[in-house]
This record gives structure tokens, sequence and C-alpha cells, in this order.
């Protein structure tokens, strides 16, 4: 019972966050360098991490399936499978996932880290709203990068993906084959179905992780407590968006 209050409490009071920022948009240009600066953070702190991972994800999603086919002779399929897997679920998710543990936490800290130095509060003091200077930036920057680090993410999982079938002997297939099957299975609407996914996801993600720094109280001992609060709530949040987002795509 007290979890679901948190978990209500999270959605209530991240959702209000969310309104008040948004109500900021207007001064988008003028915070123009900020905004710059924080798609850099969030590309150098999630990019490496996820083409790293998506390459491992293509290939053992390869070498599963390719296992399992081989003995129905149905090989032609991995690029397919692949492709569909990776554009329509695993990408935006994983992606998600690394965005949060790169990049969710290191906002959280920074943030809470502000709150309990009452730095948020100076900034109040000179009449400078919190979300327009500290939240508006980081949800600008993370729409704006997001979507590349999905194509990213789907782009070195086909890759992976083409590796295991170019030098697994036993799976008997071209990477001309491979990917034929893949062009063949993915269409537009798995492209931008995957694209609006972890856009949602990246969102909620910056949101989460700003309003829990946001609401850190006490020491610096609830820094840490609060980049914890953040990171788990998070990837509850992904896995239970993830399956409304695809129920409604399908």
């Amino acid at each position: 019972m007290f979890a679901l209050l948190n978990v209500l409490n999270q959605l209530g009071s991240g959702l209000m966050l969310l309104l008040r920022t948004l109500r900021y948009l207007p001064y988008s240009l003028r915070m123009m360098p900020r905004i710059v600066d924080q798609c850099l953070f969030i590309g150098n702190g999630t990019l490496p991490l996820t083409a790293i991972l998506s390459l491992f994800i293509g290939g053992v999603l390869a070498l599963q399936f390719g296992y399992s086919a081989n003995a129905f002779g149905a090989t032609d399929f991995i690029g397919g499978v692949v492709g569909v897997s990776l554009v329509r679920e695993l990408a935006p998710v994983m992606t998600a996932i690394m965005l949060t543990g790169r990049v969710g936490s290191a906002v959280t800290a920074e943030l809470a880290s502000m709150k309990v130095y009452q730095e948020v509060d100076a900034l109040k003091t000179m009449n400078i709203p919190p979300e327009r200077f500290l939240v508006l930036p980081r949800l600008i920057a993370v729409a704006i990068t997001m979507p590349l680090l999905t194509m990213t993410s789907n782009l070195m999982g086909w890759i992976g993906g083409q590796l295991v079938v170019r030098f697994v002997p036993w799976l008997d297939q071209t990477t001309q084959t491979y990917y034929n099957a893949l062009r063949a299975q993915i269409t537009v609407k798995d492209l931008t179905d995957g694209l609006v996914k972890g856009e949602i996801f990246a969102l909620m993600v910056i949101i989460v992780c700003c309003n829990v720094g946001l609401q850190a109280q006490g020491g610096p001992r609830e820094i840490g407590a609060a980049v914890t609060r953040a990171v788990v709530s998070c990837i509850i949040f992904i896995l239970l968006l993830d399956y409304f987002v695809t129920y409604t795509q399908l």
C-alpha cells in the first residue's frame, strides 16, 4: 500500500513539474546554450554504452533465433526477426535504461545536491524559476537526442546480427540474405513506433529524475537515496509504459 501511494505521488508530482516546465517553452531560444550543453552531455554519456550494448544484443538475438531456426531450415528469417525485435522493442527500452543509469542518475544527483545545499532556493530568490533554468534545457535536449540514440541502437544491433550470421558457420547464411530479410520485414511504421516509444521513455526519465532531485530534503546522505529512488522509479515506469505504449501501437 505504501509503495502504491509512493508511485501515485511520483506520478502526480512529476506531471505537475512537466506542466510547470512547459509554461516556459517560449524561453527555449534564450536557453539554447544550456540546451546544447545538455545535448552533448546526454550524447557523450549514453552513446558509447548504447552502441556496445546494442551490438551484443543484436548478436545474441541472431545466435539464439538462428540456433532454433536452424533445425527447421528457417535461418533466412534471422534478419527479419533481429530487425523487428530491435526496432519495435529492444532498442527503445535498452536505450531508455542506459539513459536512466548514465544520465538520469547524474541529473538526480546534481539537482538533489543543489537542493540540499540551498542553491535551488538561491535561484528562486533571484527570481529564476528552477523549472525554466534546470528542467527545461534537459527536457528539450533529451527530446532532441533520444531519436538519434535509438537509431544508433538499431544500427548497431543490426550490425551485431550481421556479424554473427557472417562468422558462425552452422547458420549457413550470407550477409546479403540477412539484410534482404531485414529490409523485407521492417516497415516505416515499425521505425516510427520505436522512435515514439523511445521519446516517451526519455521524457519520462528526465521528468522523474528532475522531480526526485528537486524534492530532496535533509543532508548529503539524501543525495544518494534520491539517486537510488529515481533510478528504481524510472526502470519500473519504463516497463509499465512499455506495455501500454506497445498495446496502443499494435
